[in-house]
Order: structure tokens, then C-alpha cells, then sequence
């Protein structure tokens, strides 16, 4: 495939993006680059591969999950700039 001025033009339009001359001329390489990769690509034989699911063989390790006891109201409220006797007191965001 050839990559011409106007496949950048139509292509930066689709994105919604636009591009002065000199990036236009290094995008148009950049994406002769990444096509002739996928020729590339597409003339190995993966036959006998088997499709990949995960890129490694790694498995999370994970804690386990334990239940433990918070941090008392108290000591929660003791820091709070503001803080009613069991609440913290915020700015109000949402008006009428």
C-alpha cells in the first residue's frame, strides 16, 4: 500500500487531528514503516503456532484476603479539618 498526502490528510481527519507539513512528511514514514512490518508479518508461517492467550506463563500471587479491624471513629475524625460527631464535614459540590 502507498502512503500518500492525502491517505495522512483523510486518515487525520478521521481522528480528528491535524498536522503541519513537517509532521504530516514523518507520519507518512512512520506508517510506510508499520505496513511493510505487517508484510512482513503476514509472509511468516504460523502454522504449527498455537494462538496465545497470555504473554507469559505468570500467575498472580495474590494475599491472602484477612479480615482485620479498622481504625476507630475517633481516631478517623481526629485529623479532619472539619467533622460533626460521626461524619466528616465537606464543601457542598452540588447546587440546585
Amino acid at each position: 500500500m502507498i502512503i500518500d498526502n492525502k491517505k495522512v490528510k483523510d486518515l487525520a481527519h478521521l481522528a480528528r487531528l491535524e498536522f503541519d507539513e513537517a509532521a504530516n512528511e514523518t507520519i507518512k514514514s512512520d506508517l510506510e514503516k508499520i505496513i511493510d512490518f505487517c508484510d512482513k508479518l503476514r509472509k511468516l508461517d504460523t502454522s504449527g503456532v498455537e494462538p496465545l492467550i497470555y504473554m507469559s506463563d505468570e500467575h498472580n500471587i495474590l494475599r491472602d484476603d484477612v479480615s482485620k479491624e479498622g481504625l476507630p471513629k475517633a481516631e478517623a475524625l481526629k485529623n479532619a479539618p472539619s467533622a460533626d460527631s460521626d461524619y466528616f464535614k465537606v464543601p457542598k459540590v452540588i447546587t440546585k
